[in-house]
């Protein structure tokens, strides 16, 4: 039962809609449940969530087991520990301390039996939120946007895995990074592409999300884009990278 962050301390590159639709598409073979915790909520409304009664908030502050805030999304086998505005006050009142930084992963323990895949949709930030899906996580993906900044923070991310390996979870593991927003018909993404792989290697997904008009529009009608748009390319590169993470789960 493999719990998967999906972490970028840069937001804008693809990590809520790759939480949300690689959750989607595992759920079609897998019992997945998808851990929104970033205060912006949009994982939980991108799946179609509104007026969640208990949230992930409730659980790292003690009013409520993560099994009682667990709700049921409208995609078969895909559950959703949603996330709320007040969110943000945990972000301010959890501290650096390891007994904070290891509250989500004591809270999920009483859920994780019930599922295959845990994926955790953290802020893009290195806040007490994002450490809490660190430390919490088995594996790590990070998403990388095809553009010109690509490769900006990704050294500072990778730092900050280390660190947090050497004081708090030894045996975190880099599943892959995933390249997304791609547009194969500029140079620009091509030689971002390029460098990433020339890079990083096989830590590259072999999948590339690319940038289209169908998956931007999804998250507002509050569905994955299997539900919005089932044969497009975007459907299509999610399905692949599900099973390269299963893949590589399964050899980690």
């Amino acid at each position: 039962m493999p719990i998967v962050g999906v972490i970028n301390q840069k937001g804008g590159v693809g990590k809520t809609t790759t939480a949300i639709n690689l959750a989607a598409a595992l759920a079609r073979q897998r019992r997945v449940l998808l851990v929104d915790l970033d205060p912006q909520a949009n994982a939980t409304s991108g799946i179609g969530l509104q007026g969640v009664a208990n949230s992930v908030y409730d659980v790292l502050v003690g009013r409520s087991s993560a099994r009682g805030a667990v709700v049921p999304s409208r995609v078969p086998q895909l559950d959703v520990l949603p996330a709320t505005a007040e969110l943000a006050g945990a972000a301010l009142e959890l501290d650096a301390s390891a007994e904070d930084l290891r509250l989500l992963g004591k809270a999920l323990t009483g859920v994780r039996p019930n599922y295959d895949f845990i994926l955790l949709d953290a802020p893009p930030s290195f806040g007490a939120l994002t450490l809490n899906a660190l430390v919490a996580a088995d594996h790590l993906l990070l998403p990388v946007q095809c553009e010109y900044y690509a490769l900006e923070g990704i050294a500072g991310m990778l730092d900050t895995i280390d660190r947090v390996r050497g004081s708090l979870h030894g045996e975190l593991n880099v599943l892959g990074m995933l390249l997304t927003m791609a547009d194969h018909r500029t140079n620009l993404s091509q030689q971002v592409e390029a460098n990433v792989r020339q890079h990083f290697g096989r830590l590259v997904f072999d999948s590339v999300i690319p940038r289209t008009v169908r998956l931007a529009e999804a998250p507002s009608y509050g569905l994955s884009i299997y539900d919005y748009a089932p044969t497009s390319s975007a459907a299509v590169a999610y399905t692949a990278l599900a099973e390269e993470v299963i893949d590589r789960v399964s050899q980690a």
